[in-house]
C-alpha cells in the first residue's frame, strides 16, 4: 500500500522540550531542581494538563500539596516558553521537502493551553494539513481512540500513513492500528529512515 501521510509527534520530534530549560534559571541548586521536577512537577503531573486538565486547577493543587514550592509551581506555565530549547531543525525542515508529495499531519500529546504558544512561534506548524491535540481532545497516546480520531478526522488509512514518535508505547499502539513507523531517537536520523520507507524527499528544498 502506497504511503500517503506521514505524521508527526512533536516533542522530542519537531520541538526540543525539557523543563529544566526553564528550572535551570529558577533554581541555584541541581538536586532541588531534579527533586522539584521528579517530585512536584512531575511527568506524571504534566501529563494531566496533557490529557485535558487546566493548569489553573494543576497549579492550585499542587500548591496546596507543595505550598513551600508555590511561585516555582506558578512559573512552570507563566515561563512555560522557556521550557522550549528550539524546534530540532534537522527533522522540521523535512517538512516543506515533504509536502510536495504526501499529506502532513501532527500526533501530540500536549496541553490545550501551552499548545498555541509553540504554534504561533514556530511556522513550520502551518504548514501541516492537520493536527490532533491531546488536550483539546482529552485523550493521550498511546490510547488507541486518540489514533482513531486523527484517522476519521483526516480519512487516513492507517497502511498508508508512516507515524513518527520518540515514544515506544506510542509507537507500539501506531502498530497495533496498522501505521507503518519510524521509532525516533537523537540516534536515529530521520531523513535516512524515511528514505528507507520509499518516502520521496525534495532535496532541493533542502540544499
Amino acid at each position: 500500500m502506497a504511503i500517503k501521510n506521514i505524521i508527526f509527534d512533536f516533542g522530542g520530534v519537531l520541538i526540543d522540550w525539557n523543563p529544566e530549560y526553564l528550572f535551570r534559571k529558577v533554581f541555584d541548586d541541581e538536586n532541588e531542581m531534579r527533586f522539584f521536577l521528579k517530585e512536584v512537577c512531575s511527568n506524571d503531573w504534566n501529563l494531566k494538563q496533557d490529557e485535558g486538565r487546566t493548569f489553573e486547577e494543576a497549579i492550585r493543587l499542587l500548591s496546596e500539596e507543595h505550598p513551600q514550592y508555590k511561585d516555582e509551581i506558578a512559573q512552570y506555565f507563566s515561563r512555560w516558553l522557556e521550557t522550549v530549547g528550539g524546534d530540532i531543525a534537522e527533522n522540521s525542515s523535512l517538512i516543506e521537502a515533504l509536502k510536495p508529495n504526501y499529506r502532513l499531519f501532527g500526533l501530540t500529546n500536549w496541553s490545550a493551553e501551552t499548545f498555541p504558544l509553540a504554534y504561533r512561534k514556530y511556522p513550520f506548524f502551518k504548514a501541516l494539513d492537520g493536527i490532533v491535540v491531546s488536550g483539546e481532545e482529552k485523550l493521550i497516546k498511546p490510547d488507541h481512540r486518540i489514533y482513531q480520531r486523527l484517522l476519521e478526522r483526516y480519512d487516513l488509512i492507517p497502511g498508508e500513513s508512516v507515524f513518527i514518535d520518540d515514544s515506544k508505547p506510542n509507537i507500539d499502539a501506531a502498530l497495533e492500528l496498522g501505521f507503518k513507523v519510524v521509532h525516533y531517537s537523537e540516534q536515529v536520523n530521520l531523513k535516512e529512515e524515511l528514505v528507507k520507507l520509499g518516502i520521496q524527499i525534495d532535496q532541493t528544498i533542502l540544499s
